[in-house]
């Protein structure tokens, strides 16, 4: 009996030893963002790239990255600007220069065109126990078409914000050359 609890007692330091000399990842609280890829989707019916996945690393240190659907109030109101939480920013190259190009689409009631956004909203990122330092993948689909444009190379520029409203850095996608 008394091998028995020695057994069960060496075990427990054992554990004990190994998982508390675990070291934890730790980051700055303000959020970091690195690029790592941009995926030209190709729609194989039109031959045009219509679409593309971008993605990027993430890293926080206190672990307060998203917004619940439930987060409209001021300042992530709907007029507000933290509404988005994901800044996304549509360039293209035009005469040899990037230039920030808004694009539009066709509104059918109002028989005007209206600016749309790549900005979006993810959701709570944050751990439910534990660490709060986090770190991830990113992927989000982008629509990379532009009808309205007769140019053919484009670039984004993306940056986050954390719920203290912290922005991360901002990465830009290389020159991306689109089929028209």
């Amino acid at each position: 009996m008394k091998l028995i609890a020695k057994i069960i007692l060496i075990s427990i330091v054992i554990v004990s030893i190994i998982y508390g000399c675990r070291k934890f990842e730790t980051f700055p609280v303000v959020p970091q963002i690195e690029y790592q890829d941009f995926v030209l989707l190709v729609n194989p019916e039109s031959g045009i790239s219509e679409r593309g996945v971008i993605k990027f690393t993430y890293t926080d240190g206190d672990g307060d990255l998203g917004l619940s659907s439930s987060d409209t109030l001021p300042p992530f109101n709907v007029d507000g600007d933290y509404y988005y939480n994901m800044i996304i920013r549509y360039f293209e190259k035009q005469y040899g220069e990037f230039v920030e190009v808004p694009i539009l689409i066709f509104n059918n009631e109002t028989q005007t065109y209206d600016t749309i956004t790549f900005n979006s909203r993810f959701p709570v990122l944050t751990p439910a126990s534990g660490n709060l330092n986090i770190k991830g993948l990113f992927q989000d689909t982008l629509y990379v078409f532009n009808p309205f444009s007769e140019f053919d190379t484009i670039m984004f520029k993306v940056s986050i914000y954390d719920r203290a409203l912290h922005q991360s850095n901002e990465i830009e996608t290389p020159p991306l050359i689109i089929i028209k």
